[in-house]
């Protein structure tokens, strides 16, 4: 049977106001702002963003707010390809973020508000819609929500990634739920002891027998493959906002992963799109095309 989607996505959208400042804030510090956007995010949306840049068929499962906000984000997926069909909408405002940049280096600071009406529940999440993909991708925001659905696809057989960024009680319940976990380099050490992140990976590859991967930001990303260990350095480019790069980064895994790409080559790709995505202001709006990501990694290569 045909799947329906190639990419479910269960996870956060987001509104952000970028605010980009000649240094990082200190304590007390009084910076005057550069510039200053609205820009369109999310970890999940911007994830399957990315997947419908690259021609997957996407469909997005997250609460949006009855405001301006949650309006703006929802059209703008909807321009991007992703279907949001089955995302409910709440009554109250849309989840949003303060992002202050620095410019000189692309690194960022979020300040982030989020209404707990907004928490995407478990019975809302359709099991047809999930069973009818070729891969789920979820984050740990509503992690009953995400679980519940990662039971849905393992039962389907359908692969599923994630996008770990911070630990909570419910997090070593979702990373044994998914097949693919994704993690920001902090993670591993959270969930193991272990300090370095090879050793953190393999702490965990005792519980867990998919692909474990790791994003290490400007040096690349590490990816365990049972026992054998991929670390592949990031292209070097001008950063100009690292804003949403690990959530592309996520989006091209996915689509490098269902092409069938060698472990080695989806992590090349993948940092090649987030390399591209921080030459570029925002989260959804640095989504890079396939044409940008493979002239990267092809020059990566050679050079």
């Amino acid at each position: 049977m045909t799947a329906t989607w190639d990419v479910v996505g269960i996870g956060e959208n987001s509104v952000d106001y970028v605010y980009r400042l000649p240094a990082a804030p200190e304590p007390n510090a009084k910076l005057p702002i550069s510039s200053h956007r609205l820009l369109l995010g999310g970890q999940v949306a911007t994830a399957l963003a990315t997947c419908a840049a690259l021609g997957l068929r996407t469909t997005y499962i997250g609460s949006f707010g009855r405001d301006d906000n949650g309006t703006r984000i929802r059209e703008a997926l909807a321009r991007r390809g992703v279907d949001t069909t089955h995302a409910p909408i709440r009554h109250t405002s849309n989840r949003h973020a303060v992002i202050l940049v620095d410019e000189r280096t692309g690194d960022r600071t979020v300040l982030w508000e989020r209404d707990p009406a907004l928490a995407l529940r478990a019975h809302e999440v359709p099991p047809a819609v999930v069973a009818s993909a070729r891969l789920l991708h979820v984050d740990d925001v509503d992690q009953e929500a995400a679980i519940k659905a990662a039971r849905v696809a393992r039962a389907a057989r359908i692969p599923i990634t994630s996008d770990f960024d911070r630990i909570t009680n419910g997090t070593e319940a979702l990373v044994a739920a998914v097949t693919i976990p994704i993690f920001a380099e902090h993670v591993p050490a959270a969930l193991t002891g272990e300090a370095d992140v090879e050793r953190a990976l393999r702490k965990l590859r005792r519980s867990h027998g998919g692909l474990l991967c790791v994003t290490l930001g400007s040096r690349g990303a590490m990816l365990l493959d049972g026992d054998r260990l991929h670390l592949v350095p990031a292209p070097t480019v001008e950063a100009v906002d690292a804003t949403g790069a690990g959530d592309v980064f996520r989006g091209a895994f996915i689509y490098a992963l269902l092409r069938g790409d060698a472990p080695v080559d989806i992590l090349r790709f993948a940092n090649a799109a987030a390399a591209v995505s921080c030459t570029r202001a925002g989260a959804m709006d640095s989504v890079p095309t396939l044409a940008e990501i493979e002239a990267l990694a092809t020059k990566d290569t050679k050079g």
